[in-house]
């Protein structure tokens, strides 16, 4: 059972709200959107549930041609950022009413209505209204809607965005779990990378309407294909330096230099993009190769447990993440610290240059 795009667009108008893209979705599998705000993670997923109809390409679902298909005949079900629960009903008429509609027998409407219940932690409040649940609950149980329909696609537009961080973490824990143990194909789109790595399975980062990449979590996260996805797979975003390339020696501006690696030894001299992520950035060097740079501090934002430094160096602006509350002064000079294996080489088109080692350590 596969969902396949095949050279799918979107465009309203003069605009484009998805570019021609190519996916390919198995059975079985957990599959993140990725991207921030107007990336096009909810246009995306509203062509593969046919709610709306692509400009270009094809839409197959199972090896058959849906591409025009009404979504009231695919076996789809989505959930929403905003949960939507019927109020007057219980939580087992909420969990049933697609069911109902199916016109499914008694008997199987209540075999599938509790086993769904029992795997969403809801048997307790199936006699309660939505309004007497709490916020997990009712998101629980519109998730339950969703799933007792055995559709074979269940799209989640990011559905934990509402809840407080105690739900959201719980949650987070059990959709794995969900989707692992209905066999569908999972799609579910998020802002956070943070979620993305805590979700697994595959991701595809999308930035401004295009997917950059897409694969097993880890390798999207650990091997960006270009700055764009790893600018989209860090959060804070992360930052950039322009580096030279000239014989052996890498020269990242204020005098620090470190050694080529054996994968660039090829690599013609020139200019390229030095990135690294904001929690390797250092106050205090750990490495005996550590490159030193020379920064004012702007902003700090303290968490509890971290604390966000915002830094000019030479006017770029960069982010870094300090483990502990820090007392630092705005606007003083402050050295940090980065190790040479944490960063990645792209080039001037910002096409990922540096595989291993440089990726691999990130």
């Amino acid at each position: 059972m596969t969902l396949t795009l095949k050279n799918v667009s979107k465009t309203v108008g003069a605009r484009t709200h998805i570019h021609p893209t190519d996916l390919e979705l198995q059975s079985g599998t957990m599959n993140v959107l990725l991207g921030p705000t107007l990336a096009g993670k909810t246009s995306l997923m509203r062509l593969m549930a046919g709610l709306d109809v692509p400009t270009t390409g094809q839409i197959l679902w199972r090896g058959e041609d849906v591409t025009g298909q009404r979504v009231q005949d695919r076996k789809v079900a989505m959930v929403y950022q905003q949960f939507i629960n019927y109020p007057s009903m219980t939580v087992y008429d909420n969990i049933a009413s697609p069911m109902k509609l199916m016109r499914q027998s008694r008997s199987e409407i209540d075999k599938r209505v509790r086993e769904t219940a029992e795997l969403m932690q809801l048997t307790p409040m199936l006699d309660r209204k939505p309004l007497e649940l709490s916020g997990g609950q009712q998101q629980r149980c519109a998730l339950a809607r969703a799933l007792v329909k055995n559709a074979g696609l269940v799209l989640l537009d990011e559905p934990l965005a509402n809840l407080d961080y105690k739900l959201r973490e719980e949650l987070r824990a059990e959709i794995p779990k969900i989707f692992e143990a209905s066999g569908s194909i999972f799609v579910y789109a998020t802002t956070e990378p943070e979620e993305a790595l805590l979700l697994g399975g595959n991701t595809a980062t999308l930035w401004e309407g295009r997917v950059t990449q897409f694969g097993p979590t880890p390798s999207v996260y650990r091997k960006p294909v270009d700055a764009t996805t790893a600018r989209v797979f860090s959060d804070p975003p992360m930052n950039f330096l322009t580096v030279s390339k000239e014989g052996n020696a890498l020269s990242f501006g204020d005098g620090q230099t470190s050694p080529v690696p054996a994968d660039l030894t090829s690599l013609a001299d020139g200019a390229y993009m030095a990135g690294f992520r904001p929690n390797h950035l250092e106050l205090h060097a750990h490495v005996s190769d550590a490159m030193t740079f020379e920064t004012q501090l702007v902003v700090t934002e303290i968490t509890g447990s971290e604390t966000f430094v915002h830094l000019d160096h030479h006017g770029e602006r960069w982010v870094g993440l300090i483990h502990g509350v820090q007392d630092l002064t705005l606007g003083q000079t402050l050295p940090v610290y980065l190790d040479p294996s944490h960063v990645y080489i792209f080039g001037t088109d910002g096409a990922l240059v540096s595989p291993a080692p440089y990726a691999e350590a990130a």
